[in-house]
């Protein structure tokens, strides 16, 4: 039975991070499928505010994905540009 090292023991943990990171991806898309479906309903209801609607809804939808966005970019890093690995 081999040890593990302690770059093994790094890249193993980095990969479980960036696999938790991915999980920030749940929240934009419930988010965006909320504003999606209320969005629907306005329109539905005030079709003349359908351009103010659709708006205010894109802003929600930009901003909500940025949560998402910085997930994916630290799991990236931690999969290919791990500072870590080179403090050992």
């Amino acid at each position: 039975m081999e040890a593990i090292t302690g770059k093994a023991l790094i890249l193993a943990c980095s990969a479980v991070g960036a696999g938790l990171a991915m999980i920030a991806g749940i929240g934009p898309g419930i988010g965006q499928g909320f504003a999606a479906g209320k969005g629907a309903e306005a329109v539905g209801k005030q079709p003349e505010a359908q351009g103010d609607i659709i708006k205010t809804m894109l802003l929600g939808a930009a901003v909500d994905e940025t949560t998402g966005i910085y997930g994916l970019v630290v799991a990236l890093i931690l999969l290919f540009a791990n500072p870590l690995v080179g403090m050992l």
